[in-house]
């Protein structure tokens, strides 16, 4: 799926961090150093404690680990920030009184945050529904939706998915040679639904994965020789298949385990910015997007302020808050937890407000698909539950993908026999079936509440991974919801030559 993302910091900043707050194991001694922090003085028993500031890592405090800092300092620790690696945190997040950083309540000791409050009647989010198209889902052994077969009528904008940045010549290449060979089919939809934009996604999850692609983000942005290389091979590819824009996925710049580095934060807004001026002028205006995830994690390695002023809109990733991935994070473990869950998600939209960006810059992310567990006491399936391993639920007929089922395999469980509860706090929707399968995903239900919060919000549009994971309910439901008609269709016609006449 496009993006798995860790859970992490909207309930806190690191991984380590958030371990060592839930573990008993706090204490250090003369031979046993600290797991995260400084090892403070010894008591008389030789057992001293981890924590940051001088405190713990000053001279005539400190037993061991003593140059560790902090992500960031409280105000109470002097001045200079010597006590931490910098003064404040990342996207204007809490620092809590150990030095650390994160959006809870152990960091920001009831610190509220303001958010954006619109009337629903409002229907801000009705401006744009955007839809990914995953260009390879032909490879798909069932399931597959061919261009023309595209649900037109509710969605504003396309987004084809994807194309990739060649390593060494940073030019835009296909993914292979057949999703390459489908551009023009989808943007010819153009003709069959007015006003109808059609854009251009470049990156996605696995280009960031291991192998050639890995860093190509990163070497395009570092130099403007690079990224213009980038922008004349971009904009060349565009005219020629008539895209309206670009909607540009790095998952994700800064992160070290994305094959990112520190210089990406800055070299990603200079990219922005000339991007946006090459662009404008190529005497056509094109769109540009950028897509952002939900989580402090891998957020904070963007500079969403100086962002904003070159793009037209984030469109945040809001799914994939919760995978088998969590097995990993101690903080969380192997239980099963709703992956579009709406309480975590007004969390993570929290990350937008500290920074004071406009709402209706933002696209609330809607997947089409669930996120699976095979759960190991079938007594206890609701969310929290533990769940078996590390692979999730059986893998679809047709996705065939382990912990991924699309809506159309979910819809299917149901009309077989497969149970459905509703989580109305989380908006959510949990399908259970075989004794110990598991599935949370949004149906029309969850859907219309969800539309709701994104109004709310004073939110300017929502977006939908992923157009052919559905079987069309999804799109109609969601559109059932909006308040603006359908817009007009124009079936195709087709003339064939029979000389002498038309036929």
């Amino acid at each position: 799926m496009r993006s798995p993302l860790p859970f992490l910091a909207l309930l806190g900043g690191a991984v380590s961090l958030a371990a060592a707050q839930n573990s008993p194991d706090h204490k250090c001694s003369a031979t046993k150093p600290c797991e995260l922090g400084c090892c403070g003085p010894l008591d008389d028993q030789g057992v001293g404690y981890c924590g940051g500031g001088p405190t713990f890592c000053g001279a005539g405090n400190c037993t061991s680990n003593c140059n560790w800092k902090a992500d960031c300092d409280p105000g109470t620790w002097g001045p200079g920030g010597q006590w931490s690696t910098q003064i404040k945190c990342p996207l204007n997040v809490c620092c809590s009184p150990h030095g650390f950083c994160g959006t809870t309540e152990d960091f920001c000791l009831g610190a509220q945050v303001p958010k954006p409050e619109c009337p629903l009647s409002a229907a801000t989010s009705d401006k744009r529904t955007i839809g990914y198209y995953e260009g390879w889902n032909w490879a798909r052994p069932c399931g597959n939706m061919p261009p023309e077969d595209i649900p037109l009528g509710y969605y504003t904008h396309l987004i084809y998915s994807f194309a990739m940045i060649h390593p060494q010549t940073f030019h835009v290449v296909p993914m292979d040679e057949t999703t390459g060979s489908l551009y023009s089919a989808v943007t010819s939809l153009k003709a069959r639904q007015p006003g109808l934009e059609v854009w251009l996604a470049v990156g996605g999850w696995a280009h960031n994965d291991d192998g050639p692609y890995r860093t190509a983000f990163s070497d395009m942005a570092k130099s403007d020789a690079n990224q213009d290389a980038f922008f004349e091979s971009l904009i060349s590819l565009m005219f020629r298949h008539n895209f309206d824009g670009i909607d540009i996925d790095w998952e994700y710049p800064v992160a070290h385990d994305r094959g990112g580095i520190p210089a990406d934060f800055d070299n990603y807004v200079r990219m922005l910015r000339r991007l946006r001026e090459r662009l404008n002028r190529t005497g056509k205006r094109f769109g540009i997007s950028i897509a952002i995830p939900a989580s402090y994690w891998y957020l904070r390695g963007f500079n969403l302020q100086e962002m904003e002023p070159w793009i037209d809109w984030f469109n945040i990733m809001t799914y994939d808050i919760h995978g088998t991935w969590d097995s990993t994070v101690k903080a969380i473990g192997s239980v099963a937890l709703a992956h579009t869950n709406l309480t975590e998600i007004d969390q993570g939209l929290e990350l937008m407000w500290r920074n004071n960006i406009n709402p209706e810059r933002i696209n609330l992310g809607l997947g089409f698909y669930g996120r699976s567990f095979t759960m190991e006491d079938p007594n206890c399936m609701a969310p929290g539950c533990p769940f078996k391993n590390a692979t999730g639920a059986g893998a679809g007929r047709c996705t065939g993908t382990p912990g991924v089922l699309s809506a159309a395999e979910i819809n299917e469980l149901i009309q077989n026999g497969a149970q459905q509860t509703l989580y109305e706090e989380e908006a959510v929707q949990v399908v259970t079936w075989n004794n110990d399968q598991w599935v949370s995903w949004d149906d029309a239900v969850t859907l219309g509440m969800k539309r709701d919060f994104a109004n709310k919000r004073c939110l300017g549009g929502t977006m939908v991974w992923a157009i052919d994971l559905d079987d069309g309910t999804l799109i109609e439901a969601l559109g059932s919801n909006l308040n603006r008609n359908k817009t007009q269709v124009y079936e195709p016609t087709f003339y064939e030559c029979n000389m002498p006449g038309w036929v």
